[in-house]
């Protein structure tokens, strides 16, 4: 049984009301095992010589009502290897607890804060109060807290991260039908698989999500009419469009229009609806 000896943080948006997980390790493709999440639930890291079972049951608990501490103390109450074990826990009403078991390799160890945990195990020490500092400083500033998580993610690799160097990175937020379309509530699932600076793949990732995926801020709204000029010479050299050059925003530039921003996937940005559109889908 390998062990997951990685850096991570659980931690919960009461404003957007966003729950998630953030982690990166020197070992493949760790977004596939750490990092556990449901919209009202809650959110789970679960690593060193990593219980798997610890994210679906955890989940489980929280959504009956447990609280974080609670459901850490059910989930190792019967695990014969707890002591190996180490994970991060942020339930429902965003109340956070951890847990770093006493064989777990050291430096080993948790934060827990209002709202987040932060622990790791294999580390260079000063890694986790790095991340605990960051991430009280960055929710208190602009983005969102995808970007918070990744923020402190950069912040414990700096501070020395796992003593056995850097390979894979993730970043999971849910939030009620915040997923794509609104039909589930993965609002963001981002991985690195194996990559030299995973930290900084996944922030380009997280930029891109907010690109394509992101709310439209009022202020970045022009009207379309304005910019027709410009965007028919595109929509016919892409074979979208094949009428005149002439700057007006009729029904059939319209449709050649959408057309090319559901191609780009940016139909999040610009429904083919009203007479403004984002200045992001324009550039």
């Amino acid at each position: 049984m390998p062990a997951i000896t990685t850096f991570s943080i659980v931690a919960y948006d009461p404003v957007r009301r966003q729950w998630g997980v953030a982690v990166q390790s020197k070992f493949l493709a760790v977004g596939a095992v750490v990092p556990w999440a449901r919209a009202q639930a809650g959110a789970v890291a679960t690593q060193s010589y990593a219980n798997l079972s610890y994210g679906p049951r955890g989940l489980d608990m929280m959504a009956g009502g447990r609280s974080a501490e609670e459901t850490i103390a059910a989930l190792v109450a019967d695990d014969k290897d707890r002591d190996l074990r180490q994970m991060g826990v942020v339930d429902g009403a965003g109340r956070a607890a951890a847990y770093t078991g006493a064989a777990c390799h050291e430096w080993a160890g948790h934060i827990v804060g209002d709202g987040f945990a932060c622990q790791g195990n294999l580390l260079i020490p000063g890694t986790v109060e790095a991340m605990a500092a960051c991430f009280q400083r960055a929710r208190g500033g602009s983005g969102e807290l995808a970007d918070w998580l990744v923020e402190t993610l950069a912040a414990g690799q700096d501070a020395g991260g796992d003593k056995r160097g850097r390979q894979a990175a993730s970043v999971l937020v849910v939030a009620e039908n915040g997923g794509y379309g609104g039909h589930t509530d993965r609002y963001l699932d981002l991985r690195v698989d194996d990559y030299p600076y995973p930290i900084d793949k996944l922030k380009r990732l997280v930029e891109l999500h907010h690109l394509y995926f992101g709310e439209v801020d009022p202020a970045d709204l022009v009207p379309v009419a304005s910019v027709a000029a410009q965007l028919q010479p595109i929509l016919r050299k892409e074979g979208y469009y094949d009428g005149p050059i002439n700057g007006l925003f009729d029904e059939a530039t319209r449709k050649a229009l959408f057309l090319l921003v559901g191609i780009e996937n940016l139909e999040d940005r610009w429904n083919g609806e009203g007479d403004t559109i984002d200045r992001q889908v324009v550039q």
